[in-house]
């Protein structure tokens, strides 16, 4: 349980885009390894550290594809590496300046990887979609329904494939066993239907939901994507790649990247009002 966890789904969707949007408009090589430190710091806080570690073991090499990729893509740069190396295509040259600009390409992927996987452990989506019930309340009741059947289903498809790998003789084709997934799809949505019917979804008539107060966590998540926005608008430190590395200096970028870490994780430290260990607040209950 976090401070993420306790502010409301929308507010936490906006901190998500708008450091990510952040993140991509950065290229500054300190500023994006503040803002990594940053992430990960966060997401230990937010208790994410497993999907974070996930999403590194994928999002790593991720990255150095697209480093590599950029370096022997573009010619660019004065600092000459590996000269004349012979491809299938041709002769190709590979600088210094293709190579960090590449790690940086890579650099912003993987944080707005981090990003999100943060956003996907500590987002509820329930309440995401409960934001936009007044434009469509049976859209966001499929999709909501949608989203927690998705994985009941592919439980159900693995289990009927390890039944029929049990059986004696040819296994029982791909075609056959989405039939029996489907089938099992429509009884689900029919129960389901069956039960929304019953709890009286879908009937005019029913009170307006009070609407709930901002907290304190809703208002340091508001402000702190505002404040990244603003400060890299009017702040970004200098970064070129081409013809040669130029990356601005001193105290004062050094001041911009630190203040782009405290602003992400300036929310996190306000704990009251959130519980260690508690259920989320928010958190999808099956119904009794």
């Amino acid at each position: 349980m976090s401070a993420l966890h306790a502010a409301r789904a929308p507010v936490g969707v906006v901190w998500c885009i708008a450091l990510s949007g952040v993140v991509l408009a950065l290229e500054h090589p300190l500023a994006l390894a503040a803002l990594l430190a940053a992430v990960l710091v966060a997401g230990v806080a937010a208790g994410a550290g497993r999907q974070l570690r996930l999403a590194l073991v994928y999002g790593v090499p991720f990255a150095l594809l697209i480093a590599l990729v950029n370096a022997l893509v573009v010619r660019d740069g004065l600092t000459v590496l590996v000269r004349g190396w012979e491809l299938p295509w041709g002769p190709m040259d590979i600088t210094l300046e293709a190579l960090a600009h590449g790690l940086v390409l890579g650099a912003r992927a993987l944080i707005v990887l981090l990003v999100w996987a943060l956003h996907s452990a500590a987002v509820d989506p329930d309440e995401l979609l409960r934001a936009f019930r007044r434009l469509s309340l049976r859209s966001g009741l499929t999709a909501a329904l949608a989203v927690r059947l998705m994985p009941v289903l592919a439980r159900d498809g693995r289990r009927l494939a390890d039944a029929q790998r049990c059986r004696p003789g040819e296994p029982a084709s791909k075609l056959a066993l989405l039939r029996a997934v489907s089938a099992g799809a429509l009884d689900r949505a029919t129960d389901v239907a069956a039960t929304l019917e019953v709890r009286g979804y879908g009937l005019p008539g029913r009170p307006p939901r009070r609407r709930r107060p901002w907290s304190r966590h809703d208002l340091a998540f508001a402000a702190s994507a505002a404040g990244l926005v603003a400060l890299v608008v009017l702040a970004r430190p200098a970064f070129e790649a081409y013809p040669r590395l130029e990356a601005a200096g001193g105290p004062g970028a050094v001041l911009v990247c630190a203040a782009l870490a405290v602003l992400v994780l300036a929310p996190f430290a306000a704990r009251r009002g959130v519980e260690a260990g508690a259920p989320h607040p928010h958190a999808w209950r099956a119904p009794a």
